[in-house]
Protein backbone atom coordinates (compact mmCIF):
# COMPACT_ATOMS: atom_id res chain seq x y z
CA UNK A 1 0.00 0.00 0.00
CA UNK A 2 1.63 3.23 -1.18
CA UNK A 3 -0.05 6.35 0.21
CA UNK A 4 1.29 9.65 -1.13
CA UNK A 5 -0.02 11.52 1.92
CA UNK A 6 2.82 10.56 4.27
CA UNK A 7 3.49 11.37 7.91
CA UNK A 8 6.42 13.52 6.76
CA UNK A 9 3.98 15.71 4.87
CA UNK A 10 1.55 15.86 7.78
CA UNK A 11 4.14 17.36 10.13
CA UNK A 12 4.49 20.31 7.75
CA UNK A 13 0.96 21.43 8.62
CA UNK A 14 0.81 23.96 11.44
CA UNK A 15 -1.24 22.35 14.21
CA UNK A 16 -0.10 24.59 17.06
CA UNK A 17 -3.57 26.05 17.33
CA UNK A 18 -5.39 26.85 20.55
CA UNK A 19 -9.05 25.95 20.97
CA UNK A 20 -10.91 29.17 20.05
CA UNK A 21 -13.96 28.10 22.02
CA UNK A 22 -17.54 28.77 21.01
CA UNK A 23 -18.08 31.01 18.01
CA UNK A 24 -19.95 34.24 18.78
CA UNK A 25 -23.70 33.77 18.41
CA UNK A 26 -23.47 30.00 17.94
CA UNK A 27 -25.66 27.88 20.18
CA UNK A 28 -24.43 24.53 21.42
CA UNK A 29 -26.20 21.36 22.46
CA UNK A 30 -26.92 21.05 26.18
CA UNK A 31 -27.35 18.05 28.46
CA UNK A 32 -31.11 17.91 27.99
CA UNK A 33 -30.68 17.95 24.19
CA UNK A 34 -28.41 14.91 24.23
CA UNK A 35 -30.72 13.08 26.64
CA UNK A 36 -33.77 13.78 24.47
CA UNK A 37 -32.06 12.60 21.27
CA UNK A 38 -30.75 9.48 23.00
CA UNK A 39 -34.20 8.69 24.38
CA UNK A 40 -35.72 9.03 20.91
CA UNK A 41 -33.09 6.81 19.30
CA UNK A 42 -33.54 4.06 21.88
CA UNK A 43 -37.32 4.33 22.22
CA UNK A 44 -37.97 1.08 20.33
CA UNK A 45 -34.64 -0.71 20.68
CA UNK A 46 -32.43 -1.15 23.73
CA UNK A 47 -30.78 -4.47 22.89
CA UNK A 48 -28.55 -5.44 19.98
CA UNK A 49 -27.92 -1.79 19.10
CA UNK A 50 -25.46 -1.35 16.21
CA UNK A 51 -23.59 1.80 15.15
CA UNK A 52 -22.38 2.26 11.56
CA UNK A 53 -18.83 3.66 11.31
CA UNK A 54 -17.37 5.17 8.14
CA UNK A 55 -14.90 7.85 9.33
CA UNK A 56 -13.18 8.65 12.63
CA UNK A 57 -15.29 6.11 14.53
CA UNK A 58 -13.14 3.50 12.75
CA UNK A 59 -10.13 4.42 14.92
CA UNK A 60 -11.75 6.19 17.85
CA UNK A 61 -15.18 4.73 18.56
CA UNK A 62 -15.45 6.36 22.04
CA UNK A 63 -17.59 3.49 23.34
CA UNK A 64 -17.16 -0.17 24.24
CA UNK A 65 -18.49 -2.73 21.79
CA UNK A 66 -18.81 -6.50 21.75
CA UNK A 67 -18.70 -7.16 18.01
CA UNK A 68 -17.53 -5.58 14.76
CA UNK A 69 -18.70 -6.57 11.27
CA UNK A 70 -18.10 -5.24 7.75
CA UNK A 71 -21.26 -3.56 6.51
CA UNK A 72 -22.68 -1.57 3.61
CA UNK A 73 -25.38 1.07 3.70
CA UNK A 74 -27.34 1.84 0.53
CA UNK A 75 -28.88 5.21 -0.29
CA UNK A 76 -26.03 7.07 1.43
CA UNK A 77 -22.43 7.80 0.48
CA UNK A 78 -19.37 9.00 2.41
CA UNK A 79 -18.47 12.62 1.54
CA UNK A 80 -16.70 15.61 3.04
CA UNK A 81 -19.98 17.43 3.57
CA UNK A 82 -19.57 19.22 6.91
CA UNK A 83 -17.75 22.50 7.49
CA UNK A 84 -15.51 22.71 10.56
CA UNK A 85 -14.53 25.99 12.20
CA UNK A 86 -13.22 24.22 15.29
CA UNK A 87 -11.47 20.92 16.11
CA UNK A 88 -9.84 20.28 12.68
CA UNK A 89 -10.50 23.73 11.25
CA UNK A 90 -10.68 27.36 12.27
CA UNK A 91 -12.86 30.36 11.59
CA UNK A 92 -10.08 31.79 9.44
CA UNK A 93 -9.50 28.52 7.53
CA UNK A 94 -12.51 26.17 7.79
CA UNK A 95 -11.98 22.47 7.37
CA UNK A 96 -14.20 19.63 6.18
CA UNK A 97 -15.42 16.46 7.90
CA UNK A 98 -16.99 13.31 6.53
CA UNK A 99 -20.68 12.55 6.86
CA UNK A 100 -23.15 10.36 5.02
CA UNK A 101 -24.91 12.27 2.26
CA UNK A 102 -27.86 11.17 0.15
CA UNK A 103 -27.35 8.77 -2.74
CA UNK A 104 -25.09 5.87 -3.64
CA UNK A 105 -23.69 3.47 -1.08
CA UNK A 106 -20.99 3.33 1.58
CA UNK A 107 -18.86 0.48 2.92
CA UNK A 108 -17.78 0.61 6.54
CA UNK A 109 -18.27 -1.41 9.71
CA UNK A 110 -20.94 -1.81 12.34
CA UNK A 111 -20.25 -2.10 16.06
CA UNK A 112 -22.65 -3.88 18.40
CA UNK A 113 -22.83 -2.03 21.70
CA UNK A 114 -23.02 -3.58 25.16
CA UNK A 115 -26.64 -3.89 26.27
CA UNK A 116 -25.87 -3.13 29.91
CA UNK A 117 -24.49 0.41 29.38
CA UNK A 118 -26.37 1.41 26.25
CA UNK A 119 -27.45 4.83 27.56
CA UNK A 120 -23.89 5.81 28.44
CA UNK A 121 -22.53 4.63 25.09
CA UNK A 122 -25.14 6.54 23.10
CA UNK A 123 -24.64 9.68 25.18
CA UNK A 124 -20.89 9.56 24.57
CA UNK A 125 -21.48 9.02 20.87
CA UNK A 126 -23.86 11.96 20.58
CA UNK A 127 -21.53 14.31 22.48
CA UNK A 128 -18.63 13.24 20.29
CA UNK A 129 -20.47 13.74 16.98
CA UNK A 130 -22.77 16.69 17.70
CA UNK A 131 -22.02 20.13 19.10
CA UNK A 132 -23.79 23.03 17.38
CA UNK A 133 -27.54 23.48 17.85
CA UNK A 134 -29.24 23.02 15.45
CA UNK A 135 -26.88 20.23 14.34
CA UNK A 136 -25.86 19.45 10.77
CA UNK A 137 -24.51 15.99 11.61
CA UNK A 138 -27.56 14.09 12.84
CA UNK A 139 -28.13 10.50 13.99
CA UNK A 140 -30.75 8.29 12.42
CA UNK A 141 -31.52 4.62 11.97
CA UNK A 142 -30.42 3.16 8.63
CA UNK A 143 -30.59 -0.33 7.20
CA UNK A 144 -27.19 -1.90 6.58
CA UNK A 145 -26.25 -5.12 4.83
CA UNK A 146 -23.82 -7.26 6.76
CA UNK A 147 -22.95 -10.91 7.25
CA UNK A 148 -26.22 -12.55 8.12
CA UNK A 149 -28.42 -10.10 6.19
CA UNK A 150 -29.96 -6.71 6.84
CA UNK A 151 -29.88 -5.07 10.25
CA UNK A 152 -30.76 -1.61 11.65
CA UNK A 153 -27.92 0.63 12.78
CA UNK A 154 -27.45 4.18 14.02
CA UNK A 155 -25.51 6.36 11.57
CA UNK A 156 -24.68 10.05 11.38
CA UNK A 157 -25.92 11.73 8.22
CA UNK A 158 -25.67 15.26 6.85
CA UNK A 159 -28.69 17.50 7.27
CA UNK A 160 -28.64 19.45 4.01
CA UNK A 161 -30.63 22.25 5.65
CA UNK A 162 -28.15 22.51 8.52
CA UNK A 163 -25.92 25.57 8.95
CA UNK A 164 -22.72 23.53 8.61
CA UNK A 165 -23.62 21.67 5.42
CA UNK A 166 -21.02 21.81 2.65
CA UNK A 167 -22.49 21.38 -0.81
CA UNK A 168 -20.51 19.36 -3.36
CA UNK A 169 -17.18 21.00 -4.24
CA UNK A 170 -14.71 20.30 -7.06
CA UNK A 171 -12.16 17.73 -5.91
CA UNK A 172 -9.34 20.24 -6.45
CA UNK A 173 -11.05 22.60 -4.00
CA UNK A 174 -11.61 19.83 -1.48
CA UNK A 175 -7.94 18.84 -1.72
CA UNK A 176 -6.82 22.42 -1.09
CA UNK A 177 -9.07 22.71 1.98
CA UNK A 178 -7.95 19.37 3.41
CA UNK A 179 -4.28 20.15 2.82
CA UNK A 180 -4.35 23.43 4.76
CA UNK A 181 -7.08 23.28 7.42
CA UNK A 182 -6.20 22.40 11.00
CA UNK A 183 -7.55 22.98 14.50
CA UNK A 184 -6.66 22.26 18.09
CA UNK A 185 -7.14 18.47 17.76
CA UNK A 186 -5.30 18.09 14.45
CA UNK A 187 -5.43 18.59 10.71
CA UNK A 188 -7.93 17.57 8.06
CA UNK A 189 -5.10 15.88 6.16
CA UNK A 190 -4.42 13.64 9.16
CA UNK A 191 -8.15 12.86 9.36
CA UNK A 192 -8.15 11.84 5.68
CA UNK A 193 -5.05 9.66 6.04
CA UNK A 194 -6.32 7.91 9.16
CA UNK A 195 -9.64 7.16 7.47
CA UNK A 196 -7.97 5.67 4.39
CA UNK A 197 -5.62 3.56 6.52
CA UNK A 198 -8.42 2.22 8.73
CA UNK A 199 -10.54 1.33 5.71
CA UNK A 200 -7.60 -0.43 4.06
CA UNK A 201 -6.96 -2.45 7.22
CA UNK A 202 -10.51 -3.74 6.79
CA UNK A 203 -10.01 -4.41 3.05
CA UNK A 204 -12.24 -1.48 2.08
CA UNK A 205 -10.94 0.79 -0.68
CA UNK A 206 -12.78 4.07 -1.15
CA UNK A 207 -11.74 5.32 -4.61
CA UNK A 208 -12.75 8.93 -3.89
CA UNK A 209 -10.69 9.13 -0.69
CA UNK A 210 -7.70 7.63 -2.50
CA UNK A 211 -7.94 10.30 -5.20
CA UNK A 212 -8.06 13.01 -2.53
Amino acid sequence: MNIALTEDLLVKIDCTIDDPGSAPGLRYMEDHDYLAIGKRLLADRRRNVWVFAYGSLLWNPCFEFVEERPATVYGWHRRFSLWLTRWRGSRERPGLMLALDRGGSCRGVVYRLHDHNIDLAINRLLRREMAANPPTNVPRWVSVRSAGGQLPAIAFVANRAGPGYAAALPEETTVEILSLAAGHIGSCADYLRRTVLQLEIRNIRDATLWRL
